[in-house]
């Protein structure tokens, strides 16, 4: 390589290898699970550790022969000679650029090999975190830690490694051909590596902090567009924003980014002039000093061009190895960075011997139950909330010895205010948590001793804000069941009373439905996660605020859809409308994370306690509710109402 090539290799090397060094000395442990994910991948480690010695030596070759053909012009010697000599630096370089091809291959394997590892390994371990996980994490930073720190990690083996490797030969037999060719100007060379590794060095740190406050201002940037850019946060900006002021703020981090750019050029454009300069001088100085002893026949004219390109060959493994060791730290940080979330331990684990939830309906029991939502340090970490220190607040119990029992095939509705742990009862029992203390059953079986797929397969939950993910209609509903066929899709969003909608759009089921589904309306979006639940055939079946933010038009296709999802099902029902319960079996009331009531409707208004209470509050008189939503069968109930609970007859599950 020339001189300008050899000042931009430092220049790059010093620059890297500043970013992430922060003193901390190896730790064995890290070392050996790095050797754990490098395990399965050793065999090609060793080719290409092998290919980048061999590159190294035949690297050096070149220049030695180089002078060959000098001395054998200016001894005269045959022209079979200079010939040979020319035939064997092609083949050298033919050589070295077909094994630096192999080796850049072997190098591409290894390193996104390592990464498929790694990701695969977070993104798996991720999936198996709490809900409460999500709750507290920033997902951009948690998303950083599967690109940015898993790309830093695979650098140690596809850059760094080989790097050491093949600088640390490279120097060697540059080095031993140098002094084996003149003393003198080597020591000569090796004075001059500082004019090249300290400017680089400090240069280096520089771009290293422009670079960083760079990425900081583009990740402001990225922030602020990705929220303002979603469909929720556009709609605030236009509700709440002031256009103008987003405007300049946006442009001020742009602004800045700009300057930054403009100044890292310069500095760049500055020491890559001076440095080739200072290179160029000092070759000059080779060509100046090995023609001096040539003349005195004290050194051959080809061992002079020798060691001209030999110098080139020189600074740049010199200054790599300079920062090898930071370089190596800031790998190591990426690595532990990867291993912080492998560390982090789910709450919520299978038992080697976990049995599937029994076949036929399933009864729904909570014995004693108490629970209290982790605290920070069990489910996070600092560095993916973006804080100093984790919050150590949690575990203060939500809920005290709550029991109730609901029967295969009934319903069991939970009324309360705002904040009594109606919703907390829901998240126990598909388990997205796991109880501190009593027990949730399905068909008697401990929820904790079943398999986590069986209780996927067996409980349904179904939220409020009825969330789907930006693709298609057809990808939404296979998500409960990817081997569903066409006519079971139609039939699904026939009873959620979806079909006519989705028939009419331009692509039917393969339309796009929007980030959380918002080109559907909030009822739309509802029925088709009723839909889902009914493709996923559960048995079991919770309904968390699933009418909460509807119109009355909406509410009312929801309720219908709502008939088909409870129909033969066990359900537990959460409701602010306490008129859409009326038909429960049993309804409980909590309040303070306890059952302060339980009965049917009318016993509950009988009885003047605090469902009664929240009735009247709701309905200022008896006879306010609207008879849509009374139970299907009812008197005066129309037909199209709401099926629920008992009143679902024997339809049984789809």
């Amino acid at each position: 390589m020339d001189m300008e090539v050899t000042a931009w290799t430092s220049l790059h090397h010093a620059a890297n290898a500043t970013r992430k060094d922060d003193g901390r000395p190896f730790s064995r442990e890290t070392l050996r699970r790095i050797g754990a994910f490098a395990r399965p991948h050793r065999a090609r480690l060793s080719r290409f550790l092998l290919l980048s010695v061999v590159t190294a030596a035949l690297a050096v070759a070149t220049p030695v022969l180089a002078g060959r053909v000098v001395d054998s012009i200016v001894k005269s010697a045959p022209a079979t000679t200079v010939t040979s000599l020319a035939v064997l630096i092609a083949v050298i370089a033919v050589a070295e650029a077909g094994l630096g091809l192999l080796a850049r291959r072997l190098s591409a394997g290894i390193g996104e090999g390592l990464i498929l590892d790694l990701r695969t390994a977070v993104f798996d371990h991720v999936q198996r975190m709490p809900v409460a996980f999500f709750t507290r994490t920033r997902t951009g930073a948690l998303v950083s830690r599967l690109n940015n720190d898993v790309i830093g990690a695979q650098r140690a083996f596809s850059d760094t490694l080989s790097g050491v490797v093949g600088n640390l030969v490279t120097l060697a037999l540059t080095l031993v051909v140098m002094v084996s060719l003149s003393w003198r100007i080597t020591l000569l060379a090796l004075l001059l590596l500082p004019v090249f590794v300290l400017p680089a060095r400090r240069m280096g740190a520089r771009l290293a902090r422009l670079r960083r406050e760079a990425a900081r201002f583009n990740s402001e940037m990225s922030t602020q567009m990705t929220e303002r850019f979603s469909a929720p946060g556009a709609t605030l900006v236009k509700l709440f924003g002031r256009p103008a002021e987003e405007s300049a703020e946006f442009a001020a981090r742009a602004r800045r980014v700009r300057d930054i750019g403009v100044r890292t050029a310069m500095t760049q454009t500055v020491f890559i002039t001076a440095l080739t300069l200072v290179s160029a001088l000092a070759l000059a100085l080779v060509y100046g000093l090995g023609g001096f002893y040539a003349l005195r026949g004290s050194l051959e004219p080809g061992a002079v061009v020798a060691l001209a390109l030999l110098l080139t060959r020189l600074y740049a493994p010199l200054t790599a190895l300079a920062g090898a060791r930071v370089e190596v730290m800031s790998a190591m940080v990426s690595f532990e960075r990867v291993f912080e979330v492998l560390d982090l331990k789910p709450l919520i684990g299978e038992k080697p011997d976990a049995v599937r939830v029994p076949e036929g309906p399933v009864s729904v029991e909570f014995d004693r139950v108490s629970f209290g939502y982790p605290s920070a340090d069990k489910v996070s970490l600092a560095s993916l909330e973006e804080v100093a220190v984790l919050d150590t607040r949690g575990g203060t119990e939500v809920l005290h010895e709550v029991s109730f029992r609901v029967e295969p095939g009934r319903m069991v509705a939970l009324v309360g205010s705002s904040g009594a742990g109606k919703s907390t009862i829901a998240q126990l029992l598909p388990r997205l948590y796991d109880v501190d203390s009593g027990a949730v059953r399905l068909s008697g079986t401990d929820i904790r001793d079943l398999t986590a797929e069986s209780v996927r397969e067996t409980v349904g939950l179904v939220t409020q804000d009825g969330h789907l993910f930006h693709e298609s209609v057809r990808a939404n509903l296979l998500l409960a069941r990817p081997e569903a066929g066409e006519e079971e899709l139609w039939e699904v969003l026939r009873r959620a009373r979806l079909d006519g909608l989705i028939a009419e759009l331009p692509d039917g089921l393969d339309t796009i439905v929007g980030e959380r589904g918002y080109r559907l309306s909030g009822g739309e979006r509802q029925r088709l996660t009723i839909a889902r639940l009914l493709l996923a055939r559960q048995r079991v079946v919770v309904l968390d605020e699933a009418t909460a933010h509807l119109d009355s038009t909406s509410e009312a296709a929801v309720q219908e859809a709502l008939g088909e999802a409870l129909s033969g099902r066990t359900a537990v029902v959460i409701a602010h409308r306490l008129s859409t319960v009326r038909a429960a079996d049993e309804i409980l009331v909590v309040e303070d994370g306890r059952i302060a009531e339980r009965g049917t409707h009318g016993e509950l208004l009988a009885r003047g306690g605090r469902y009664e209470e929240l009735y009247r509050t709701q309905f200022d008189e008896p006879g306010a509710e609207p008879d849509a939503l009374a139970p299907a069968g009812a008197p005066g109930a129309p037909a199209g109402t709401a099926v629920s609970g008992t009143a679902a007859g024997t339809a049984g599950i789809a």
